[in-house]
């Protein structure tokens, strides 16, 4: 649906976007994400046409947004952090005046605006002014504008900033009924937020690409191993006594019993480590059966940091 090929942007001496180059699957939802001044709006602002790159290619459906702007924009939706509404219009009249714009067929503007508003929940406030509306209902005015026309595409930049925890629920819900439908870009640093509708997770810092992938493979290739969950059936002391000889586990929690006759306990190792052998090798040697024993997974903002931490001071 979408191929981004070698984009460079370049404001004097400063490389805001470095060579970059990802795809984006039709019907996929790609969370995009980084640190303020990463080059995430940049690409943005590009892949809709807003401003040119230094160099690089985008093609949207197979379609050069420079060499065909129309054709390649007729595909997209945007919805920027600010939503583009008129408050002195009312929402019908807002969204009839997009479907102009966009050149929507007059035979057809009718049915699509209606189902464009039950898809994003605005049917009672078709009379209302735009300027008396909620922030929650002045996003999904914005939102509605932006698939006007059916776009395959939908790119949002921060959809739920300022909206309260209802609203951002509420929103969340829009993003995958639409993600049902479209291919959806979705930039935001509520890393919750991400982590619950996107299918993949494309993370950009100092302008290059750091991390492309789900969450869940992210947090598996940064735990590799040396932090684990394990559930052992036996007394607290003969468990800690066990550990105590293998060096390797270099931090054990205990955290509770779960089980009757059993211990929860969390254990570490250096970063790089996979510690699950030393971990059921310690515990057959000791008569200590292993019940359970799971990788303690990142949280997504955990990803974040350590990556682009660890860019930022190398």
């Amino acid at each position: 649906m979408i191929e981004v090929k070698n984009l460079t942007k370049r404001y004097g001496r400063h490389l805001a976007l470095d060579n970059i180059s990802f795809t984006v699957d039709e019907g996929e939802i790609l969370g995009f994400l980084g640190p303020n001044g990463a080059g995430k709006t940049t690409t943005m602002n590009i892949m809709t046409g807003y401003i040119a790159s230094t160099e690089g290619d985008v093609l949207i459906g197979g379609v050069d947004i420079i060499d065909e702007p129309e054709k390649a924009k007729a595909q997209i939706g945007y919805l920027p952090e600010a939503p583009p509404v008129y408050g002195d219009m009312r929402v019908d009249e807002y969204l009839y005046f997009v479907a102009s714009i966009k050149k929507v067929k007059r035979a057809e503007r009718k049915q699509m605006i209606s189902e464009i508003k039950s898809v994003v929940r605005i049917e009672d406030m078709s009379g209302r002014l735009i300027k008396n509306l909620s922030k929650g209902y002045r996003q999904r005015v914005g939102m509605a504008q932006a698939m006007i026309g059916y776009p395959k595409l939908i790119i949002m930049d921060e959809p739920t900033v300022g909206l309260d925890p209802k609203q951002i629920i509420e929103m969340r819900d829009v993003v995958r009924r639409l993600g049902k439908k479209h291919t959806i870009i979705l930039s935001s640093h509520i890393m919750q937020e991400v982590s619950a509708v996107c299918d993949r997770v494309m993370i950009i810092n100092k302008g290059r690409i750091v991390a492309s992938d789900t969450p869940e493979r992210l947090s598996t290739s940064l735990t590799q191993g040396h932090k684990m969950s394990v559930r052992i059936k036996g007394e607290r002391d003969k468990v800690s006594a066990a550990l105590e000889n293998y060096p390797v586990i270099r931090a054990v929690n205990f955290t509770g019993s779960r089980e009757p006759g059993t211990v929860e306990l969390e254990l570490s190792g250096d970063e790089n480590v996979d510690i699950r052998e030393a971990i059921f090798s310690c515990m057959s040697t000791n008569g200590l059966p292993i019940l359970m024993m799971k990788s303690l997974d990142l949280s997504l903002e955990e990803i974040f940091l350590q990556i682009t931490g660890e860019e930022q001071a190398s």
